[in-house]
Protein backbone atom coordinates (compact mmCIF):
# COMPACT_ATOMS: atom_id res chain seq x y z
CA UNK A 1 0.00 0.00 0.00
CA UNK A 2 1.34 3.22 -0.80
CA UNK A 3 -0.45 5.45 1.92
CA UNK A 4 -0.44 5.09 5.92
CA UNK A 5 -3.06 3.95 7.77
CA UNK A 6 -3.65 6.84 10.34
CA UNK A 7 -5.40 6.40 13.44
CA UNK A 8 -6.47 9.21 15.66
CA UNK A 9 -5.96 8.22 19.41
CA UNK A 10 -7.61 11.62 20.65
CA UNK A 11 -10.79 12.51 19.47
CA UNK A 12 -13.88 14.39 20.91
CA UNK A 13 -17.54 13.65 21.06
CA UNK A 14 -20.63 14.67 22.52
CA UNK A 15 -24.19 16.20 22.51
CA UNK A 16 -25.56 19.32 22.57
CA UNK A 17 -26.22 19.53 26.17
CA UNK A 18 -29.82 19.89 25.95
CA UNK A 19 -30.33 16.60 23.58
CA UNK A 20 -28.72 14.69 26.76
CA UNK A 21 -32.06 14.27 28.69
CA UNK A 22 -32.99 11.96 26.34
CA UNK A 23 -30.78 9.77 27.41
CA UNK A 24 -31.03 10.44 31.27
CA UNK A 25 -33.36 8.15 33.55
CA UNK A 26 -36.24 9.78 33.92
CA UNK A 27 -36.11 10.05 37.73
CA UNK A 28 -33.04 12.43 36.78
CA UNK A 29 -35.28 15.05 34.23
CA UNK A 30 -36.52 17.55 36.42
CA UNK A 31 -33.10 18.12 38.07
CA UNK A 32 -31.41 18.03 34.50
CA UNK A 33 -34.29 21.29 33.43
CA UNK A 34 -32.99 22.95 36.95
CA UNK A 35 -29.14 22.10 36.27
CA UNK A 36 -28.91 22.95 32.08
CA UNK A 37 -29.17 26.68 32.10
CA UNK A 38 -27.10 26.82 35.02
CA UNK A 39 -24.60 24.49 33.07
CA UNK A 40 -24.56 26.54 29.97
CA UNK A 41 -24.18 29.82 31.95
CA UNK A 42 -20.95 28.30 33.74
CA UNK A 43 -19.47 26.54 30.07
CA UNK A 44 -19.42 30.65 29.36
CA UNK A 45 -18.20 31.85 32.08
CA UNK A 46 -15.13 29.29 31.81
CA UNK A 47 -14.77 30.07 28.52
CA UNK A 48 -13.32 33.61 29.89
CA UNK A 49 -11.21 32.00 32.76
CA UNK A 50 -9.38 30.14 30.66
CA UNK A 51 -9.17 32.98 28.09
CA UNK A 52 -10.94 30.87 24.90
CA UNK A 53 -13.95 32.49 24.80
CA UNK A 54 -13.07 34.79 21.93
CA UNK A 55 -11.20 32.68 20.31
CA UNK A 56 -13.53 29.48 20.34
CA UNK A 57 -16.13 32.10 18.54
CA UNK A 58 -13.75 33.34 16.10
CA UNK A 59 -12.36 29.62 15.40
CA UNK A 60 -16.13 28.53 15.14
CA UNK A 61 -16.53 31.20 11.88
CA UNK A 62 -16.78 29.54 8.41
CA UNK A 63 -16.61 25.99 10.12
CA UNK A 64 -20.05 25.07 11.78
CA UNK A 65 -20.78 22.46 9.46
CA UNK A 66 -17.68 20.29 9.42
CA UNK A 67 -17.85 21.09 13.53
CA UNK A 68 -21.16 19.50 14.03
CA UNK A 69 -19.31 16.15 13.67
CA UNK A 70 -18.82 16.66 17.25
CA UNK A 71 -21.85 14.91 17.47
CA UNK A 72 -23.08 14.18 13.85
CA UNK A 73 -22.19 11.28 11.92
CA UNK A 74 -21.98 12.49 8.84
CA UNK A 75 -20.30 15.44 9.55
CA UNK A 76 -17.51 13.56 11.36
CA UNK A 77 -17.00 10.80 8.52
CA UNK A 78 -16.60 13.73 6.22
CA UNK A 79 -13.85 15.02 8.19
CA UNK A 80 -12.27 12.03 9.11
CA UNK A 81 -11.69 11.58 5.27
CA UNK A 82 -10.84 15.01 4.73
CA UNK A 83 -8.11 14.29 7.41
CA UNK A 84 -7.03 11.02 5.85
CA UNK A 85 -7.87 9.24 8.97
CA UNK A 86 -9.32 5.43 9.04
CA UNK A 87 -10.13 5.55 13.01
CA UNK A 88 -10.61 7.08 15.63
CA UNK A 89 -10.83 6.76 19.55
CA UNK A 90 -12.95 9.12 21.22
CA UNK A 91 -13.48 10.73 23.98
CA UNK A 92 -16.17 12.92 25.79
CA UNK A 93 -15.86 16.53 24.97
CA UNK A 94 -16.60 19.94 27.02
CA UNK A 95 -15.60 23.42 26.91
CA UNK A 96 -14.87 24.03 23.28
CA UNK A 97 -18.24 22.84 21.74
CA UNK A 98 -20.57 23.61 24.74
CA UNK A 99 -21.22 20.31 24.76
CA UNK A 100 -20.03 18.68 28.13
CA UNK A 101 -22.17 15.74 29.95
CA UNK A 102 -24.31 16.84 32.79
CA UNK A 103 -23.62 16.80 36.44
CA UNK A 104 -19.99 17.43 35.77
CA UNK A 105 -19.41 14.10 34.31
CA UNK A 106 -17.35 15.73 31.58
CA UNK A 107 -13.19 15.45 31.14
CA UNK A 108 -12.44 16.98 34.28
CA UNK A 109 -14.72 14.35 36.65
CA UNK A 110 -14.11 16.80 39.60
CA UNK A 111 -15.07 15.94 42.96
CA UNK A 112 -15.64 18.82 44.41
CA UNK A 113 -19.26 20.67 43.89
CA UNK A 114 -20.48 17.92 42.58
CA UNK A 115 -23.48 14.76 43.66
CA UNK A 116 -21.75 11.42 43.21
CA UNK A 117 -25.40 10.67 42.14
CA UNK A 118 -25.82 12.80 39.33
CA UNK A 119 -21.96 12.51 37.96
CA UNK A 120 -22.89 8.72 37.97
CA UNK A 121 -26.35 9.91 36.16
CA UNK A 122 -24.71 12.41 33.45
CA UNK A 123 -21.60 9.25 32.88
CA UNK A 124 -24.42 6.54 31.93
CA UNK A 125 -26.25 9.15 29.54
CA UNK A 126 -23.31 9.99 27.56
CA UNK A 127 -22.37 6.17 27.54
CA UNK A 128 -25.64 5.02 25.99
CA UNK A 129 -25.47 8.25 23.28
CA UNK A 130 -21.63 6.93 22.81
CA UNK A 131 -22.70 3.56 22.14
CA UNK A 132 -25.26 4.23 19.48
CA UNK A 133 -22.65 6.97 18.31
CA UNK A 134 -19.69 3.72 18.12
CA UNK A 135 -22.32 1.23 16.37
CA UNK A 136 -22.78 3.72 13.36
CA UNK A 137 -19.34 3.38 12.25
CA UNK A 138 -17.31 0.50 14.76
CA UNK A 139 -14.84 -0.35 12.55
CA UNK A 140 -14.06 2.98 12.73
CA UNK A 141 -14.97 4.55 16.24
CA UNK A 142 -13.27 3.11 19.75
CA UNK A 143 -15.63 4.14 22.44
CA UNK A 144 -14.49 5.45 25.15
CA UNK A 145 -16.84 5.17 28.58
CA UNK A 146 -17.11 7.54 31.30
CA UNK A 147 -16.29 6.16 34.86
CA UNK A 148 -16.67 8.29 37.78
CA UNK A 149 -14.75 5.01 39.66
CA UNK A 150 -13.86 7.28 42.90
CA UNK A 151 -17.56 7.05 44.12
CA UNK A 152 -18.42 3.58 44.34
CA UNK A 153 -16.50 0.70 42.75
CA UNK A 154 -19.13 -1.46 42.34
CA UNK A 155 -21.01 0.66 40.22
CA UNK A 156 -17.67 0.57 38.13
CA UNK A 157 -17.32 -2.69 37.99
CA UNK A 158 -20.84 -2.60 36.71
CA UNK A 159 -20.44 0.15 34.11
CA UNK A 160 -17.52 -1.62 32.51
CA UNK A 161 -19.44 -4.77 31.95
CA UNK A 162 -22.27 -2.34 30.11
CA UNK A 163 -19.57 -0.82 28.46
CA UNK A 164 -17.69 -3.85 27.20
CA UNK A 165 -21.38 -5.37 26.10
CA UNK A 166 -22.51 -2.37 24.26
CA UNK A 167 -19.58 -2.43 22.22
CA UNK A 168 -17.40 0.74 24.36
CA UNK A 169 -14.03 -0.58 24.71
CA UNK A 170 -12.56 1.31 27.21
CA UNK A 171 -13.22 3.93 30.21
CA UNK A 172 -11.74 7.30 31.13
CA UNK A 173 -11.23 7.80 34.78
CA UNK A 174 -10.94 10.79 36.77
CA UNK A 175 -6.90 12.07 37.21
CA UNK A 176 -7.74 13.58 40.09
CA UNK A 177 -8.96 12.11 42.91
CA UNK A 178 -9.38 14.95 45.57
CA UNK A 179 -10.00 13.53 49.30
CA UNK A 180 -11.40 10.12 47.61
CA UNK A 181 -8.79 6.94 48.00
CA UNK A 182 -6.04 6.94 45.19
CA UNK A 183 -5.52 4.56 42.71
CA UNK A 184 -2.91 2.44 44.52
CA UNK A 185 -5.70 1.88 47.57
CA UNK A 186 -6.57 -2.05 47.37
CA UNK A 187 -10.94 -0.98 47.24
CA UNK A 188 -9.98 -0.56 43.22
CA UNK A 189 -8.54 -4.23 42.58
CA UNK A 190 -12.35 -5.34 41.33
CA UNK A 191 -12.30 -2.71 38.91
CA UNK A 192 -8.31 -4.12 37.68
CA UNK A 193 -9.35 -7.42 37.55
CA UNK A 194 -12.20 -6.64 35.46
CA UNK A 195 -10.98 -4.39 32.95
CA UNK A 196 -7.89 -7.01 32.59
CA UNK A 197 -10.28 -9.76 31.93
CA UNK A 198 -12.57 -8.04 29.14
CA UNK A 199 -9.95 -6.51 28.04
CA UNK A 200 -11.31 -3.11 28.68
CA UNK A 201 -8.19 -0.33 28.27
CA UNK A 202 -8.15 2.68 31.00
CA UNK A 203 -7.78 6.03 30.46
CA UNK A 204 -6.90 9.00 31.98
CA UNK A 205 -6.94 12.36 29.71
CA UNK A 206 -5.46 15.60 30.28
CA UNK A 207 -7.40 18.76 31.59
CA UNK A 208 -8.44 18.58 35.32
CA UNK A 209 -5.58 20.35 37.73
CA UNK A 210 -6.45 22.50 40.49
CA UNK A 211 -7.69 25.38 38.78
CA UNK A 212 -8.94 27.20 42.39
CA UNK A 213 -4.62 27.49 42.68
CA UNK A 214 -4.59 29.37 39.55
CA UNK A 215 -6.79 31.36 38.64
CA UNK A 216 -9.14 32.03 42.54
CA UNK A 217 -12.22 30.83 43.62
CA UNK A 218 -14.38 29.62 40.41
CA UNK A 219 -16.81 31.85 38.72
CA UNK A 220 -20.18 32.35 39.86
CA UNK A 221 -23.17 32.98 37.99
CA UNK A 222 -24.82 36.51 38.33
CA UNK A 223 -21.56 37.97 40.49
CA UNK A 224 -19.02 40.23 39.40
CA UNK A 225 -15.52 38.76 39.89
CA UNK A 226 -14.83 40.38 43.49
CA UNK A 227 -11.37 38.43 43.66
CA UNK A 228 -8.01 40.25 41.77
CA UNK A 229 -6.92 38.50 38.89
CA UNK A 230 -4.17 36.08 39.31
CA UNK A 231 -1.36 36.91 37.01
CA UNK A 232 0.06 33.87 35.09
CA UNK A 233 -2.56 31.66 36.06
CA UNK A 234 -3.11 30.25 32.41
CA UNK A 235 0.62 30.11 32.29
CA UNK A 236 0.50 27.89 35.36
CA UNK A 237 -2.10 25.88 34.51
CA UNK A 238 -0.94 24.69 31.47
CA UNK A 239 2.67 24.53 33.22
CA UNK A 240 1.26 22.24 35.41
CA UNK A 241 -1.68 20.37 34.07
CA UNK A 242 0.57 17.50 32.58
CA UNK A 243 1.89 16.90 35.92
CA UNK A 244 -1.76 15.91 37.55
CA UNK A 245 -2.44 13.63 34.03
CA UNK A 246 0.57 11.38 34.44
CA UNK A 247 0.59 11.33 38.18
CA UNK A 248 -1.54 8.98 38.60
CA UNK A 249 0.86 6.54 36.29
CA UNK A 250 2.95 6.35 39.57
CA UNK A 251 0.14 5.46 41.53
CA UNK A 252 -0.47 2.08 39.62
CA UNK A 253 3.14 1.31 38.83
CA UNK A 254 4.28 1.68 42.55
CA UNK A 255 1.58 0.18 43.86
CA UNK A 256 2.30 -3.12 41.66
CA UNK A 257 -1.16 -2.94 40.01
CA UNK A 258 0.88 -3.88 36.83
CA UNK A 259 2.55 -6.59 38.43
CA UNK A 260 -0.75 -8.25 39.78
CA UNK A 261 -2.73 -7.18 36.67
CA UNK A 262 0.03 -8.19 33.74
CA UNK A 263 -2.45 -7.39 30.58
CA UNK A 264 -4.00 -4.04 32.05
CA UNK A 265 -3.74 -1.70 29.41
CA UNK A 266 -3.64 2.03 30.20
CA UNK A 267 -3.58 5.55 27.75
CA UNK A 268 -2.53 8.20 29.06
CA UNK A 269 -4.08 11.13 26.20
CA UNK A 270 -3.08 14.97 25.36
CA UNK A 271 -0.26 15.18 27.98
CA UNK A 272 2.54 15.53 25.38
CA UNK A 273 5.56 12.89 25.71
CA UNK A 274 8.41 14.52 26.33
CA UNK A 275 8.08 14.33 30.30
CA UNK A 276 8.21 10.15 29.37
CA UNK A 277 12.72 9.63 29.30
CA UNK A 278 13.20 11.76 32.65
CA UNK A 279 10.02 10.40 34.70
CA UNK A 280 11.10 6.81 33.50
CA UNK A 281 14.81 7.52 34.54
CA UNK A 282 13.65 8.87 37.69
CA UNK A 283 11.53 6.14 38.73
CA UNK A 284 14.32 3.75 37.27
CA UNK A 285 16.89 5.25 40.11
CA UNK A 286 14.53 5.03 42.77
CA UNK A 287 14.18 1.53 41.85
CA UNK A 288 17.43 0.33 41.31
CA UNK A 289 19.54 2.63 43.44
CA UNK A 290 17.82 1.63 46.92
CA UNK A 291 21.41 1.67 48.79
CA UNK A 292 20.67 5.76 48.88
CA UNK A 293 17.37 5.43 50.36
CA UNK A 294 18.54 2.10 52.82
CA UNK A 295 16.65 3.59 55.71
CA UNK A 296 13.67 3.86 53.96
CA UNK A 297 13.37 -0.35 54.12
CA UNK A 298 11.95 -2.15 51.10
CA UNK A 299 9.61 -0.73 48.81
CA UNK A 300 10.37 -2.26 45.81
CA UNK A 301 10.61 -6.05 46.46
CA UNK A 302 7.24 -6.08 45.54
CA UNK A 303 7.39 -5.34 41.75
CA UNK A 304 9.40 -7.84 39.58
CA UNK A 305 10.28 -5.62 36.98
CA UNK A 306 11.78 -1.82 36.46
CA UNK A 307 9.22 0.85 36.54
CA UNK A 308 10.24 1.78 33.03
CA UNK A 309 9.18 -2.40 31.66
CA UNK A 310 5.92 -1.80 32.99
CA UNK A 311 5.44 1.34 31.43
CA UNK A 312 6.91 -0.20 27.69
CA UNK A 313 4.38 -3.33 28.61
CA UNK A 314 1.11 -2.10 29.56
CA UNK A 315 0.99 2.20 29.09
CA UNK A 316 0.84 3.57 25.56
CA UNK A 317 0.45 7.57 24.99
CA UNK A 318 -2.32 9.51 23.07
CA UNK A 319 -0.10 11.66 21.58
CA UNK A 320 -2.20 14.88 20.45
CA UNK A 321 -0.56 16.90 17.53
CA UNK A 322 2.80 15.67 17.72
CA UNK A 323 5.11 18.60 17.15
CA UNK A 324 8.29 17.36 15.04
CA UNK A 325 10.88 17.74 18.28
CA UNK A 326 8.39 14.95 19.83
CA UNK A 327 8.84 12.99 17.06
CA UNK A 328 12.85 13.35 16.90
CA UNK A 329 12.47 11.65 20.13
CA UNK A 330 10.44 8.79 19.76
CA UNK A 331 13.40 6.34 20.03
CA UNK A 332 13.82 7.65 23.91
CA UNK A 333 10.25 7.74 24.24
CA UNK A 334 9.25 4.42 22.85
CA UNK A 335 8.71 3.63 19.71
CA UNK A 336 5.92 1.21 20.42
CA UNK A 337 4.42 3.44 23.00
CA UNK A 338 3.39 6.82 20.70
CA UNK A 339 0.58 7.30 19.37
CA UNK A 340 -0.54 10.39 16.94
CA UNK A 341 -3.97 11.88 17.40
CA UNK A 342 -6.21 14.79 16.47
CA UNK A 343 -7.62 16.24 19.46
CA UNK A 344 -10.61 16.66 17.04
CA UNK A 345 -12.93 19.09 17.13
CA UNK A 346 -10.56 21.57 19.20
CA UNK A 347 -9.22 24.54 17.74
CA UNK A 348 -5.80 22.98 19.88
CA UNK A 349 -6.25 19.76 17.68
CA UNK A 350 -4.78 19.56 14.36
CA UNK A 351 -8.33 19.60 11.91
CA UNK A 352 -8.61 21.48 9.70
CA UNK A 353 -4.76 21.37 8.75
CA UNK A 354 -4.38 18.12 9.86
CA UNK A 355 -2.33 17.14 6.99
CA UNK A 356 -0.05 19.74 6.76
CA UNK A 357 0.65 19.04 10.63
CA UNK A 358 1.52 15.04 9.79
CA UNK A 359 3.44 16.40 6.68
CA UNK A 360 5.49 18.87 9.20
CA UNK A 361 5.54 16.33 12.37
CA UNK A 362 7.06 13.11 10.12
CA UNK A 363 8.49 14.14 6.79
CA UNK A 364 11.36 12.08 6.10
CA UNK A 365 11.35 9.69 8.79
CA UNK A 366 11.91 6.30 8.01
CA UNK A 367 8.97 4.66 7.02
CA UNK A 368 8.86 1.54 9.72
CA UNK A 369 8.81 4.60 11.85
CA UNK A 370 5.75 6.38 10.53
CA UNK A 371 3.86 3.50 9.94
CA UNK A 372 3.85 2.82 13.98
CA UNK A 373 3.26 6.19 15.26
CA UNK A 374 0.38 7.42 12.83
CA UNK A 375 -1.88 3.74 13.13
CA UNK A 376 0.33 0.94 13.78
CA UNK A 377 0.88 0.87 17.44
CA UNK A 378 -3.08 1.98 17.58
CA UNK A 379 -4.01 -0.81 15.57
CA UNK A 380 -2.28 -3.35 17.95
CA UNK A 381 -3.39 -1.74 21.29
CA UNK A 382 -6.70 -0.78 20.44
CA UNK A 383 -7.62 -4.10 18.55
CA UNK A 384 -8.94 -2.54 15.47
CA UNK A 385 -9.84 -4.83 12.68
CA UNK A 386 -6.67 -4.22 9.95
CA UNK A 387 -8.76 -5.48 7.21
CA UNK A 388 -11.54 -3.54 7.50
CA UNK A 389 -9.69 -0.16 8.18
CA UNK A 390 -6.56 -0.75 4.95
CA UNK A 391 -9.20 0.13 2.10
CA UNK A 392 -10.34 3.07 3.83
CA UNK A 393 -6.80 4.34 4.28
CA UNK A 394 -6.19 3.35 1.08
CA UNK A 395 -8.85 6.02 -0.25
CA UNK A 396 -7.97 8.57 2.47
CA UNK A 397 -4.62 8.06 4.11
CA UNK A 398 -1.69 10.42 3.16
CA UNK A 399 0.62 9.12 0.67
CA UNK A 400 4.13 7.64 1.53
CA UNK A 401 5.73 9.96 -0.97
CA UNK A 402 4.04 12.80 0.54
CA UNK A 403 6.33 12.31 3.78
CA UNK A 404 9.26 11.94 1.93
CA UNK A 405 10.23 8.28 3.52
CA UNK A 406 13.06 6.47 3.37
CA UNK A 407 13.54 3.02 4.20
CA UNK A 408 13.67 2.05 7.86
CA UNK A 409 17.47 1.23 7.11
CA UNK A 410 18.28 4.16 6.53
CA UNK A 411 17.42 5.88 9.73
Amino acid sequence: MDRYLVISSDCHAGLPPERYRDYLEAQYHETFDLALPVQEEMTKLMEKQFLVGDINEEWRKGREHLLEGAWNHDRRIEVLDGDGIAAEVIFPDGITERNMPPFGAGISLSTEGVVPELQWAGARAHNRWLAEFVAQEPARRFGVAIVPALWDVDEAVKEVRWAKENGLGGIMLPVMWGKQAPYHHPKYNPLWEVCEDLGVILHFHSGPAPTSDYFGPPPEIGKERTHPTMPGAMGIYISEVIMWNVRPLTFLIWGGIFERYPKLKLSITEGTTIWVPEYLALLDHRYGETHYSAKLGDYQSHLSMKPSDYFARNVRLGASCMPRRETEMRHEIGMKNIMWGSDYPHPEGSWPFTREQITESFIGLPEDDITLMLGGNALAFYGFDEEKLLPIAERVGPTKQSLGSPSAATG
